[in-house]
């Protein structure tokens, strides 16, 4: 693969300014996320919605409920919102159920229209506009999404995941069945704290208020399917439980229980188009089926799954399967060193200094980039993000580093440096789409001038 390089450098256009500016005349929205352990996941969830650009609303802010995680979420993404002052943090010390996620999240939330979303999808640029302009109309109270697994299709359960989302975008489209991610007006004030389907029992609520409830085809995100049979059975008995308590406690039934509009469905899904179609479709039927018999099993004897534990197969970061449909940048840090003469100072030192640099870059990228050290002082990081979106993440860590982040210098007058950043943006067939080097605040004469060679091999070591 050849990759083109321009190493012009010009001032990054990073002044601050969100990509949604304030608008009399536009909707503002709050997003929701609820997370539990999502750590491999999260700052890529993040990272996919900020950027989006929206014509007919703007986002005010982005909260995360961080419900009785054990790993690293609540740090990564108290670390986000130190750079980005629309993302708050709400910390839920014990896990109490998504609905009491929600429950909270609805409580903070200050926007009239409200976006949820999973920890564990990714939003495709213009979701987010094409859910919000939906409230332009006044009967709209809920509008939902598209969601496609990363899965692969050539395996069977893969195929089985995009049969099933396939089937219910073609349900959806006739009676709409709302899920993965929704927006809807700020007029529930919470949700039953016993349910286990979120967002049925959110639509359940709404249509009772007298809104209407739109699937919208354009508003596309990425999820992934169960991975092994055993967690395909588990999420689908648990959905199908959830939905016959809606339908008792809440008197709405979803449209996935019509057995004539799923058959309906299937007309032109490609579900018969292959002998090994016709193979895998029986063989999903025959799961499913088994699942509704123990969900049923399930709400007769009144057992509660408002509780789940995480289905751990479609928790393995999203963007490993989403890079086909996202567009890849490659970050390329270089660390600049601006005062020479301030580099009389131990390996330990320069070992720290250059540890704690790579390690700042690690943190603000996420789980979900791959990292990278090359001589010379050079970073290099393969993020999951289109070039805009890389450009605004390179900006904040430029930013961060130059506004003393590190603490890095010291009561002596140590040591100060400083990153220039390159970003090169890849097309879906692999191609350099466009690439320049572009640094905050450098004249060309300081980039590569690269730092003492004691820095460097501190630098390698420090990986």
């Amino acid at each position: 693969m050849t990759v083109r390089l321009d190493t012009r450098l010009s001032g990054m256009a990073w002044d601050g300014d969100q990509p949604n500016a304030p608008d009399a005349e536009t909707t503002s929205c709050s997003v929701g996320i609820m997370a539990y352990n999502e750590e491999a996941n999260i700052a890529s969830a993040i990272n996919t919605i900020l950027p989006q650009r929206l014509a007919s609303g703007r986002i005010d802010e982005l909260i995360v409920v961080a419900s009785g995680c054990t790993d690293r979420t609540a740090e990564i993404v108290a670390k986000i919102a130190k750079r980005e002052p629309r993302v708050r943090l709400i910390v839920q010390p014990r896990r109490e159920g998504k609905a009491s996620a929600i429950n909270l999240f609805i409580e903070a939330a200050r926007s009239p229209v409200l976006l949820m979303v999973g920890a564990d999808v990714l939003v495709e640029e213009g979701t987010i506009e094409a859910m919000v302009r939906n409230f332009d109309d006044p009967t709209v109270g809920m509008v939902g999404g598209h969601a496609i697994p990363v899965n692969d299709e050539t395996r069977f359960l893969g195929y089985a995941a995009h049969l099933l989302w396939r089937l219910h975008d073609r349900l959806a489209r006739e009676a709409p069945k709302l899920g993965e991610i929704v927006s809807f007006r700020n007029v529930v004030p919470s949700l039953p704290v016993d349910t286990s389907v979120d967002e049925i029992s959110l639509q359940a609520l709404i249509t009772q208020l007298g809104y209407r409830t739109v699937y919208e085809p354009k508003a596309i995100v990425y999820n992934r399917g169960p991975g092994t049979v055993r967690d395909f059975v588990r999420q689908r008995r648990r959905i199908f439980a959830g939905h016959l308590r809606v339908r008792k406690q809440q008197g709405y039934a979803a449209s996935t229980m019509s057995i004539r509009r799923i058959g309906r469905a299937f007309r032109g899904s490609g579900a018969f188009s292959s002998l090994r179609a016709v193979l895998w479709t029986m063989c999903t039927i025959a799961l499913e089926a088994t699942a509704r018999a123990l969900g049923r099993y399930d709400f007769v004897r009144r057992h509660s799954h408002h509780v789940w534990r995480p289905i751990s197969t479609t928790k393995r970061y999203i963007a490993e399967g989403a890079i086909g449909q996202l567009q890849p940048s490659v970050l390329v840090f270089h660390i600049v060193n601006f005062h020479r003469q301030q580099l009389e100072f131990g390996m330990r030192a320069s070992k720290q200094m250059a540890g704690r640099v790579l390690q700042y870059i690690r943190l603000s990228l996420g789980p979900n980039s791959q990292v990278s050290v090359q001589r010379g002082g050079t970073i290099i990081a393969v993020i999951p993000a289109p070039r805009e979106e890389a450009e605004r993440i390179a900006g904040e860590i430029v930013r961060g580093l130059d506004d003393g982040a590190l603490d890095l210098h010291d009561s002596t007058g140590g040591p100060t440096i400083r990153l220039a950043c390159g970003i090169i943006a890849f097309s879906f067939a692999g191609q350099a789409a466009a690439g320049s080097v572009q640094a905050a605040g450098l004249a060309p004469g300081d980039f590569g001038t690269g730092l003492d060679r004691r820095l460097d091999e501190a630098l390698s070591e420090a990986v």
